[in-house]
């Protein structure tokens, strides 16, 4: 199974990312647990895109790759954006209070917890961000 969404940079794209995701767990009968776990890893990578990578106003695709390899669930997000390695960042202190917790990080640290790997490259002036699942 393969299966590409290319999307605009602009939030309001995030509702195709949905159905895509959505249309997938259908097609390979996948919980509805997983599809709402792969949902919010999904949306927080392609959000911290079309709010980051590209000054306002600056309309460009967003590629979402779907590959299902033997007990795999892989998805390339590839985009033309500023380079950026979400793997790069530290771990988030959950310990810590809200008011004491600094902004920024928590969904990169979502989409590591959620996701079985993910890996980070730049490649011909593009980002390509690979979060890989396990299917039990």
């Amino acid at each position: 199974m393969k299966r590409v969404l290319i999307i605009k940079n602009e939030i309001t794209e995030i509702s195709k990312l949905v159905t895509f995701i959505e249309t997938i767990g259908e097609e390979l009968g996948l919980s509805p647990a997983l599809v709402m776990s792969l949902n919010l890893a999904l949306e927080e990578a392609v959000s911290n895109i079309i709010l980051y990578a590209y000054p306002k106003e600056f309309n460009q695709d967003i590629s979402i790759e779907a590959v299902k390899e033997n007990n795999a669930l892989i998805f390339t997000i590839t985009d033309t954006g500023v380079e950026f390695d979400p793997t790069k960042g530290g771990d988030v202190d959950i310990t810590l209070t809200v008011e004491d917790r600094p902004v920024g990080g928590l969904g990169i640290f979502l989409i590591k917890k959620i996701m079985n790997e993910v890996e980070y490259k730049r490649v011909d002036d593009m980002n390509v961000f690979t979060l890989k699942k396990l299917l039990e």
